[in-house]
């Protein structure tokens, strides 16, 4: 059989309305569940953020859904609303470390079919720094960051220093998107996630790109970005067209921007067969790797099945894109890998 690995699930521990409160009395995020226990509701404070449902904060439920879908492993990474990028930086890191913690509680159970990424307090770099290898010694499998902090890109040299010092542990590197762009513009229809927070991620990409940061981070930096990269593979041409025709673009890149999709790689999370052979083409089949943004309802219901039923890939890009790539990714043994 083949190994199936999705590298970009989410999870949310039962975080208390009291929990909370201690970190922020007004607007920190907790759980709700419902009366029926199946069903529950992301808070913020008083105002409800999302409905959610079990496998969200429940790692037995969750493996029963794995088993029925077919997963091998799944890395859970905190859901964005966890981040605490606005909380001052001790209070921040205080955060991190409880969530971290609970994290790994969830997969104690099974810590070979489960694993997680750690959250860092991106705002103050030399405590991210710490708390990434101090997670990352417990037994977090890497680390998710935002793609952003307030108007920090990832070309800004506190996010770079990061990025540095992920390469030098060999701590691989999760980029989402969050508290996406919009002027209020974007009200309905869920626009906000599905037209902005694509473009979060482009941004996110060509901001290292462009900006000469790939020039500057080791080589050695395992670095992925969720979504399939957003609008990156899409546009890419135009980006290389301006960055020939206009010195303005290319100031600070001295290589044309389509030559860096060596430096990173994306998760399949497209949900259409030609957006995804499109990426394969752009990114080479070993840089995609299996991503369903599981359990929302904006993920793949069915992980894997876009893959699975692909006509243009063959058995060995198959193969790649379902479990090998990430498990050279996040350094899996073999071993871990057994499980389902």
């Amino acid at each position: 059989m083949t190994l199936r690995i999705d590298m970009h699930s989410h999870f949310f521990p039962l975080i208390s309305r009291e929990e909370a409160a201690r970190i922020d009395g007004e607007d920190a995020p907790w759980l709700a569940p419902a009366a029926d226990g199946e069903t529950g509701m992301i808070m913020t404070g008083d105002r409800a953020f999302r409905p959610v449902s079990r496998p969200l904060w429940d790692p037995l439920r969750r493996i029963e859904e794995m088993d029925e879908l077919g997963v091998d492993v799944q890395l859970m990474c905190a859901t964005p609303v966890m981040f605490g990028y606005r909380y001052p930086a001790k209070v921040a890191l205080q955060w991190a470390q409880r969530m971290n913690d609970r994290a790994l509680d969830m997969c104690a159970a099974t810590p070979q079919r489960l694993m997680v990424l750690a959250q860092v307090p991106l705002q103050d770099v030399e405590m991210a720094c710490a708390e990434a290898s101090r997670a990352y010694a417990a037994g977090h499998r890497g680390v998710q960051i935002g793609n952003h902090v307030g108007p920090k890109d990832l070309d800004d040299e506190s996010l770079i220093q990061f990025l540095t010092h992920c390469a030098h542990e060999g701590i691989p590197v999760l980029v989402h998107p969050w508290d996406m762009m919009t002027d209020g513009r974007m009200k309905q229809w869920m626009l906000p996630w599905l037209v902005a927070m694509p473009a979060e991620t482009q941004l996110s990409i060509l901001s290292l790109i462009l900006s000469g940061a790939f020039e500057r981070i080791p080589r050695a930096l395992k670095l992925c970005f969720a979504h399939g990269g957003g609008s990156f593979a899409f546009l890419l041409g135009r980006v290389d067209n301006a960055w020939r025709e206009r010195d303005i673009v290319r100031e600070n890149c001295p290589q044309l921007p389509s030559s860096y999709v060596d430096r990173f790689s994306v998760d399949s999370a497209v949900f259409d067969a030609g957006a995804l052979k499109l990426l394969v083409d752009v990114m080479g089949e070993e840089r995609v790797m299996l991503g369903s943004d599981y359990p929302y309802p904006l993920g793949e219901q069915h992980i894997g099945q876009l893959i699975d039923d692909h006509p243009g890939l063959n058995e060995r890009a198959k193969r790649h894109l379902l479990g090998e790539n990430a498990r050279r990714f996040f350094g899996l043994p073999e071993l871990q890998l057994s499980g389902a």
